[in-house]
C-alpha cells in the first residue's frame, strides 16, 4: 500500500474518496446472476424489523445516538467481513485477496482511495477494506471526533429567556433581535451535536462512515455472496446469507431513517433495498427518511 497512510489517525491527511463515489464500468462480459436481488433470497436471519433498534430513545441526544449507531453498525460489519478475511488453511489465503478481488468493486461500480496527496488510487478490495477499518478505528476512538463519553453541557447563556434555565427562577432576557433571523443565528453557529460536545464535522463524519460501510456490504454481496455466505448457510455456521441480510437491513434502516446514505451511493444494492421496503423489513418511516437530519443553516 505504498503512498497510503497506515496510521489510525490519518484522517486529517487522507480519507475515503467521496467526490466520485462510484464509477460504473462497461459490461465487457455478462455478469453473474445476482441471486441476492431475488425475493427468495431476501429473507432475514431474525424475525420482525429493526425499527426499535434504530429509533432514537427519548432524552438521548441525537449526536450521541448517531455515534452509537455508527459504532454498533461498524461492529456488525467488522464481524461479518471476518468470513472473507480469515486465512483459508487449504489455500493459505483469505477468500478476499489481491488475486480474487484486484479492485474494490460492487458489480459495475468500483471505488478508489485518496492517497496523502488526495489523489484517487485504485486498490484491491482487501486493501480497501483494511484502509476503511483503519480509518474508522481511528475516527470512532478519537475523543475529539467522537466524544461519546461527553455527558453534554448546558450553555451558560441562552439566545432567549427560559424558565428552564439552570439555577434561575426567571427567564434571562435576551438582547434585541430581528424576527427574520433564524434561531441558529440568534444563538451563534449551530451544528448537530454542538450542545453534547461533538465537533462541527461530526455529522459529515457519520455520513462518510456509513458510505464506507455500505461499500463493504456492497462488495460482500456482489463478490462473495456465493463464496462464502451461500456455502456457510448449508452448514452449522450461522453466518450465512440470511445473517448477512440481517446485518445489512439493520444498517439500511438506520442509514435511511437519518439520511446517512444518499440514493446515489445506495445504487449498487438498490434492488435488494427495494424488496425490503416493499415487504416491510425496512419500515415505511425509515424508507421515507422520517428523521433524516437537516443540517442547521
Amino acid at each position: 500500500m505504498s503512498g497510503l497512510s497506515s496510521s489510525t489517525s490519518f484522517s486529517s491527511t487522507t480519507s475515503p474518496s467521496s467526490e466520485t463515489p462510484t464509477t460504473p464500468e462497461p459490461q465487457a462480459v455478462a455478469e453473474q446472476p445476482k441471486f441476492f436481488f431475488r425475493e427468495k433470497y431476501a429473507k432475514l436471519g431474525v424475525k420482525g424489523n429493526f425499527m426499535p433498534l434504530a429509533a432514537q430513545p427519548v432524552n438521548v441526544d441525537l449526536a450521541d445516538w448517531l455515534a452509537h449507531q455508527t459504532v454498533e453498525n461498524y461492529r456488525l460489519v467488522s464481524t461479518i467481513i471476518l468470513c472473507v478475511q480469515e486465512v483459508d488453511t487449504n489455500t493459505g489465503k483469505p477468500i478476499c485477496n489481491m488475486q480474487s478481488c484486484p479492485k474494490m468493486a460492487a458489480g459495475r461500480h468500483s471505488y478508489t482511495w485518496l492517497d496523502n496527496s488526495r489523489q484517487p488510487v485504485p486498490v484491491s478490495a482487501s486493501q480497501y477494506i483494511s484502509l476503511v477499518q483503519r480509518w474508522m478505528d481511528g475516527k470512532i476512538t478519537d475523543p475529539k471526533a467522537f466524544p461519546t463519553d461527553t455527558l453534554g453541557t448546558t450553555p451558560a447563556t441562552y439566545a432567549s429567556g427560559s424558565i428552564s434555565t439552570p439555577t434561575s427562577e426567571k427567564p434571562i432576557a435576551a438582547g434585541p433581535t430581528t424576527l427574520n433571523a433564524p434561531l441558529s443565528k440568534l444563538a451563534g453557529k449551530d451544528w448537530i451535536g454542538k450542545e453534547a460536545g461533538f465537533p462541527e464535522s461530526f455529522f459529515n463524519d457519520c455520513r462518510t462512515c456509513f458510505r464506507q460501510m455500505f461499500r463493504i456490504y456492497a462488495h460482500l454481496y456482489h463478490s462473495h455472496w456465493i463464496d462464502p455466505f451461500w456455502h456457510l448457510s448449508s452448514g452449522s455456521n450461522s453466518q450465512g446469507w440470511t445473517d448477512l441480510n440481517s446485518c445489512f437491513v439493520h444498517f439500511c434502516t438506520v442509514a435511511k431513517l437519518y439520511g446517512l446514505l444518499s440514493d446515489r451511493d445506495a445504487e449498487p444494492m438498490q434492488p435488494l433495498i427495494d424488496i425490503w421496503v416493499a415487504n416491510g423489513s425496512i419500515p415505511a418511516d425509515a424508507a421515507n427518511g422520517t428523521h433524516a437530519v437537516v443540517r442547521p443553516q
